[in-house]
């Protein structure tokens, strides 16, 4: 019985893994290689299509923000963790497919898939996260999320190495066909998940009386007030905020800044985002078991240091060599901040409640999103506007501006590494005595 218990929990691992593994082609496809640069250059064209494509990113990063904290609190007392990840997969999935749709001009359509596309990516992402406290232990969690976001980075390499064809072929009517080997290997590689990750927590018996939707934001409202009782998560969650927006604009608009200040086609971008993924599937896992073995706090420091010099050297770089170097290293450090911090949650958050912390950690998250991206493309925009206005052609006041946004990333980084120094340290010791901690907090709020 041990035995099949073993491959039980075993499978299920692996099966969330291969989540990480398919999600990652959106984000290498959509996000970095592909499509960003394609609504910047085609669908827009100029300084306005970094400023419209902040505007769709920040749209979207809104809309998660508002719903992902009622629906955690829901599929935690109803063990519809899975089936939300469905819903928003296919949501994903599908709005992915439809973006071959989208040529130049269509500024509209283009954003709107890409935003209902993008919603789908990231609000499944808050039940995909929350399910990792199903097949780990405080003690493995680190290792755990780092082997899935390294499956990630092999997962995004295998998808970029199928659109590299179509890049090759350099016929803008042909990109539409990234999108819809995007959506498929999105899908099939969520399957997994979707038959053999199993919810190990019991769903909550509901009171009579009481319907789905309002014993949810009884449960939320509980957890807003009980949630002060949790210091270092609010810490943690103030500092997250911060350095994951640094995080997110390096995401959002690295496809952009590579073409902007560097000239990168359109192939020379699909490899340059196989290269951070390699390094960043060895950041994944080295990070994830420093994160275990020390703390997941100077993990992430660790990581968000490395970053930090590796995105300030863009304003001394000149060639495309360096710039692929730049973003090996910020590649490697990136996904390693990134695969510590979920696992974070999970080790702040008390156990019963750890989709619905991951909904409030989301509102943190997602509206840094908003910020961030909002925040580059405007300054980015408007010192491109004050160049021009002082007789700078417009390539060069283009590139002058994007350092502008390069600048504004290394300081929420800087500010958000420097907030996340005041949370105690995180280490499997730790969770104990804050699980203790936890019921007696949980006590007090419910007297």
């Amino acid at each position: 019985m041990k035995d099949t218990e073993m491959k039980v929990q075993r499978r299920s691992r692996w099966s969330w893994y291969f989540y990480d593994f398919g999600n990652s082609a959106y984000a290498s496809i959509v996000l970095l290689a592909v499509f960003s640069p394609y609504f910047k250059n085609t669908i827009v064209g100029g300084a306005e299509g970094t400023r419209l494509w902040g505007v769709a990113v920040g749209i979207a990063a809104v809309v998660v923000a508002l719903i992902s904290p009622i629906l955690g609190t829901i599929a935690d007392f109803t063990k519809f963790k899975k089936k939300f990840l469905i819903v928003f997969t296919f949501l994903s999935v599908i709005f992915t497919a439809l973006l071959f749709f989208v040529g130049p001009g269509d500024i509209f359509l283009g954003m709107l898939f890409f935003i209902l596309a993008e919603i789908g990516y990231r609000a499944s992402q808050v039940f995909y996260d929350a399910l990792l406290a199903d097949i780990s232990t405080p003690e493995t969690i680190g290792a755990i999320s780092g082997k899935g976001w390294a499956m990630g980075m092999v997962g995004g390499i295998i998808a970029l190495v199928l659109v590299i064809p179509i890049q090759l072929a350099d016929d803008a009517s042909l990109t539409g066909f990234a999108f819809l080997i995007c959506a498929a290997f999105f899908l099939i590689s969520a399957i997994p998940t979707f038959l053999w990750v199993r919810e190990i927590h019991e769903a909550e018996k509901i009171p009579e009386g009481e319907s789905v939707i309002g014993h949810a934001f009884k449960n939320l409202g509980r957890t807003f007030r009980s949630v002060r009782s949790y210091k270092e998560f609010i810490k943690y969650t103030v500092s997250f905020l911060i350095y994951n927006d640094g995080i997110m604009m390096l995401m959002d608009f690295a496809a952009i800044i590579g073409a902007t200040l560097f000239g990168l086609t359109m192939i020379e971008l699909v490899l340059f985002v196989i290269v951070i993924q390699i390094t960043g599937a060895g950041g994944a896992l080295i990070f994830g078991r420093i994160a275990d073995k020390r703390s997941g706090k100077e993990s992430v420091l660790y990581s968000l240091v490395i970053l930090v010099v590796a995105i300030a050297s863009l304003f001394f770089i000149k060639s495309t060599i360096a710039f692929f170097i730049v973003g090996a290293v910020a590649g490697f450090s990136l996904s390693a901040a990134q695969a510590v911090s979920r696992g974070m949650v999970v080790q702040l958050a008390p156990p019963d409640k750890t989709a619905e912390f991951y909904g409030f950690l989301s509102v943190a998250g997602r509206t840094s999103t908003f910020v961030g991206p909002f925040v580059f493309g405007t300054l980015s925009f408007r010192m491109h506007n004050w160049y021009v206005g002082r007789g700078l052609d417009e390539v060069a006041a283009e590139k002058s501006g994007m350092l502008w946004g390069v600048g504004s990333i290394i300081a929420f980084l800087i500010i958000g590494g420097a907030l996340l120094l005041l949370v105690k340290r995180v280490t499997v010791n730790f969770d104990k005595e804050k699980s203790a901690e936890a019921a007696e907090d949980s006590e007090d709020a419910e007297s």
